[in-house]
């Protein structure tokens, strides 16, 4: 644990080594929200920046009372993997772009699959703005080779990886939260808090309803097949134990570590990882969920536009794709924007929290077509 950092609040650590990118206004950020009522204890992962008010790549642990407003508006946020039978020595980058086509627009009703609840109906099947995208990835290095027999995989044989949430539904879900309650939390016990524990859940739901919602319509465009393997959300709260004492763990950005193997992905110019979480409550049970952002989302352009065009931008040095048409979008999540993932996964194995299984790499990023079919 000797690359721990320790701030100047007792109950807030950091977890990083002396190379990872921190932003003072992200440890600000950290050391404010320890001082909330009732909260036990924070840590910033190695993926730590900041965010609307709170953190984003972190953990926080509270007693008796928990707080909505640190899951935030994407309740239900995460990664699911999956298997496909897509070869890539038969499929061109062309090929695969073009029948994709465009899966901007959400699926009609007569489109859902019948154990699709009616009341999602939060643009069901699309992926969304900010961070979030589709993957065609590609295995790259194999580490624990015994971990992946399981899973029968190749290196020619694709994964799809789908990073998405609940939609609109976990947007309406905080508004309503903080328009009635504000920001000073909610007793476990109240009404109030089991009202909201209950709508938590339905995000949660959809959020993983709508991953395979997405998975399966691309796989459908390519005509293949899939089978998931794993699927972690990343914003989501859960009551948890916490040396001996019982209390509510909040992730906001961060991977759970208890729920056995997970991905934790770079950019879209980076690779991801495939890792055996070692669960520690040092770590709050959680891991860094991705490369985190270097950049705020309004100096991007100006920083590279000078640089690059938008569509330098598609294609990157590991010889990927990325479909962004939006073109503020696709300078906001340029791999420069971000930290690299080298440094998120050196921290987390210098301080013991993972084994690495494999290493992936982008083969074809979905982001956005503009809504045009």
């Amino acid at each position: 644990m000797g690359n721990t950092l320790h701030s100047t609040a007792s109950n807030v650590q950091v977890i990083a080594t002396e190379n990872t990118w921190l932003e003072g206004k992200a440890i600000q950020q950290l050391e404010i929200t320890a001082q909330l009522p009732d909260m036990v204890r924070v840590v910033g992962l190695p993926d730590l920046h900041p965010g609307r008010g709170y953190p984003v790549g972190a953990a926080f642990f509270s007693k008796s009372r928990f707080y909505p407003a640190l899951i935030g508006n994407d309740i239900g946020c995460g990664m699911a993997l999956w298997r496909t039978d897509i070869m890539l020595n038969k499929w061109s980058l062309d090929k695969l772009e073009k029948r994709l086509g465009s899966i901007d627009k959400p699926l009609t009703p007569e489109e859902l699959p019948d154990d699709i609840p009616q009341h999602f109906c939060y643009s069901p099947g699309t992926i969304g703005g900010g961070n979030h995208f589709a993957e065609l990835q590609q295995l790259d290095e194999v580490y624990q080779p015994e971990l992946l027999e399981m899973w029968q995989l190749s290196k020619q044989q694709l994964l799809l990886l789908v990073h998405s949430g609940s939609r609109g539904m976990g947007q309406m879900i905080l508004e309503q939260h903080v328009r009635e309650h504000g920001h000073g939390g909610l007793v476990a016990s109240s009404p109030e808090a089991l009202n909201y524990l209950e709508q938590h859940q339905q995000a949660l739901d959809y959020a993983y309803a709508n991953r395979r919602l997405i998975a399966k319509r691309m796989l459908k465009r390519w005509r293949a097949s899939g089978e998931r393997l794993l699927d972690v959300s990343h914003n989501l709260l859960t009551p948890c134990t916490i040396n001996g004492t019982d209390g509510w763990l909040h992730r906001k950005g961060a991977t759970p570590s208890d729920q056995g193997m997970v991905i934790i992905p770079g950019s879209r110019g980076d690779y991801s990882y495939l890792v055996q979480p070692l669960a520690s409550e040092f770590s709050l049970f959680s891991l860094a969920h991705g490369a985190g952002r270097k950049w705020m989302r309004g100096e991007c352009k100006e920083r590279l536009d000078r640089r690059y065009n938008a569509v330098q931008l598609s294609r990157t040095a590991l010889g990927s794709r990325v479909i962004c048409l939006d073109k503020q979008l696709i300078y906001q999540e340029s791999p420069e924007a971000y930290k690299p993932i080298s440094s998120m996964m050196d921290a987390m194995l210098e301080a013991g929290l993972v084994k690495l299984v494999a290493r992936l790499k982008p083969v074809l990023t979905y982001k956005t077509r503009g809504g045009n079919e």
